[in-house]
């Protein structure tokens, strides 16, 4: 997939992988432009090409009085103010098919779901809008069965399609990165790393996820270290009161750091 594709992403020619970052969820206005204003600053001077992150609403919680949201059109709006605010793409998840219409008036990329990604007409939706498509990989899901994924996109007329790893469950209670999947899926689509969802503890007797937010920084170097094109990151100013994914985000305060290393660990690879 050529990221030049993606409406308003800059530094596309930087040899530095790209990064799809920004809260779990849209919790409102104020929020998501403080958290976009700081990434915006570090990926420009780092020269990482950038596309925000928010999910307009979370239909996939464990339990019924999770929050799932501030409003569809609420939230969508405030994707749209960030993009205008500060010229960059964004990217949000859909669950249905309405969705995808909807939220392709809104943002620049659709992500699947993990939980979804074998839902043919949903893929097929959001291919058929025109929106680049983000696949998430299901943590039942061997990194090879992704190609049909993949070609579900491609079929529907639309290449602009790429994979993300999200871990893959180990037991009931745990995620594990098997990076013998990045090579793999790079055989056939570009290949992202959501290294803060690949550290989620679901099913969790509480009925709220736990995570390794320690975890992060050794999980993202690795990723880079094998070769992954894009790196995906959840990102909070305050995670402990964050409304969704709060125990796996990192926190903003760090994210700086972060990626100066990653940039140097890519500076590195990209002499090999």
């Amino acid at each position: 997939m050529n990221l030049n594709n993606i409406p308003q992403i800059k530094h596309t020619d930087s040899g530095n992988f790209f990064l799809l970052s920004g809260p779990c969820a849209i919790e409102g206005e104020e929020m998501a432009l403080r958290i976009a204003e700081h990434i915006v600053k570090v990926t420009d001077r780092l020269q990482i090409p950038y596309v925000f992150k928010g999910s307009f609403k979370k239909a996939n919680r464990s339990r019924v009085d999770s929050f799932t949201g501030i409003g569809d059109e609420k939230a969508l709006k405030i994707l749209r103010k960030v993009s205008e605010t500060f010229n960059i793409p964004t990217v949000t998840d859909i669950h249905t098919n309405e969705d995808a219409e909807i939220a392709a008036q809104y943002v620049d990329v659709l992500q699947i779901p993990a939980f979804l990604v074998r839902q043919t007409d949903l893929v097929v939706a959001a291919a058929e809008t025109g929106r680049t498509v983000n696949l998430k990989k299901g943590q039942f899901m061997s990194p090879e069965a992704m190609k049909h994924a993949v070609q579900k996109v491609q079929d529907s007329n639309n290449d602009k399609v790429m994979v993300t790893d999200r871990g893959t469950m180990f037991g009931y209670q745990d995620m594990i990165v098997d990076f013998r999947g990045i090579p793999t899926m790079k055989q056939f689509a570009t290949t992202v790393l959501d290294v803060t969802h690949s550290l989620q503890q679901p099913n969790q007797v509480a009925g709220v996820t736990g995570g390794r937010p320690d975890m992060i920084e050794t999980i993202a170097r690795a990723g880079i270290a094998t070769g992954v094109d894009g790196i995906f990151i959840e990102t909070h100013f305050d995670p402990a009161n964050a409304k969704s994914d709060g125990a796996n985000m990192l926190h903003l305060d760090y994210f700086e750091g972060l990626m100066e290393k990653l940039t140097a660990i890519r500076k590195t690879i990209n002499q090999f």
